[in-house]
């Protein structure tokens, strides 16, 4: 395969996905329209041998059309050292698997553009990564040692309690004032993996709405507000949240402004920040979402700017 406006995209599979929510497809689309080829694989279709990092891939036809969203062709190998851009695109959780890719990846990268750098999307898993700032974040603690996890509410009262690698708002508890839970949570959590667990102060301006912000190239380029279910904390789309025009505050412009240039500076073209009220409370950089409701609100094209963001690399 000879290196000509090709696009490999590691993804999950794109049969499910929704046309008119889905941002990697809203990304595929833009690069269609640009003149693109398009692959598609998932991570375990990557392969390293003799230097080469391959992927079991199959071309790939978009177009937005519920029902008719894709085309495949047969699989065949390619070799991703061959291909313009890469964009990792599949969803978390971020666990060896997913780290794995970032390695093989690293392989080809920046000869292959990787949207976002893997090695820096290894480094910076979304809640870990965002404590890089602790002025901007609230109250937060990450331990599995119980006496601290205790001490931490006795302190704050009124906490959340989430994993560190999870995504979606999946496992991310509010363990209110008087709550006799918090024993059993923290035994499912350690019964589940060996890893800590984020707790933070709960912050009530949540059901007022967790802001998405989405940044292009480090420069915040819209938002959306995401209020949650009633009786429930978490905001995430995927968690029934329901998605509000938004636009920046002034707090919120600062925070962009303080973590931009690391951003930037990293090789994130491409990455979604959540705010509460006035903090920070994580960083999304493998497959942030928020694309299309964005461009609904707005009037914009997310993914337009996206792209010109990776070609301007690619000159």
């Amino acid at each position: 395969m000879t290196k000509s406006k090709t696009v490999a995209i590691q993804m999950d599979p794109i049969e499910g996905i929704d046309v008119n929510a889905d941002s990697s497809f809203v990304l595929a689309l833009e690069a269609q329209n640009r003149g693109y080829d398009l692959f598609h694989y998932q991570p375990q279709d990557l392969s390293f041998m003799g230097g080469l990092v391959t992927a079991r891939a199959r071309a790939l036809g978009v177009k937005r059309e519920v029902g008719d969203h894709f085309a495949l062709g047969e699989p065949e190998v390619i070799d991703l050292g061959e291909v313009d851009v890469v964009l990792m695109r599949q969803d978390p959780p971020f666990d060896m698997s997913y780290i794995t890719a970032t390695h093989l990846l690293e392989h080809i990268h920046p000869d292959t553009l990787v949207v976002n750098d893997p090695a820096s999307v290894r480094n910076a898993p979304e809640k870990l990564f965002a404590t890089l700032f602790p002025d901007l974040m609230p109250p937060t603690l990450i331990t599995r040692d119980v006496q601290t996890i205790r001490a931490f509410r006795k302190e704050h009262k009124d906490i959340i309690i989430k994993p560190l690698y999870g995504n979606g708002g999946a496992g991310v508890f509010h363990v209110a004032p008087g709550d006799d839970n918090i024993n059993a949570l923290l035994e499912m959590f350690s019964e589940i993996n060996r890893e800590p667990v984020m707790i933070q102060a709960y912050l009530p301006d949540v059901r007022a709405g967790d802001k998405r912000i989405i940044l292009v190239d480090g420069e915040p380029a819209g938002a959306i507000n995401r209020v949650p279910e009633e009786g429930d904390v978490r905001a995430n789309m995927h968690a029934g949240g329901t998605p509000l025009r938004s636009t920046l505050t002034d707090r919120e412009i600062e925070i962009c402004e303080t973590i931009g240039p690391e951003l930037k500076r990293r090789g994130m073209i491409f990455t979604g920040i959540d705010v509460i009220g006035d903090y920070l409370t994580e960083i999304n950089v493998t497959s942030p979402t928020g694309i299309q409701e964005i461009n609904r609100f707005d009037g914009v094209r997310l993914e337009a700017q996206i792209w010109d963001a990776i070609e301007e690399r690619l000159r």
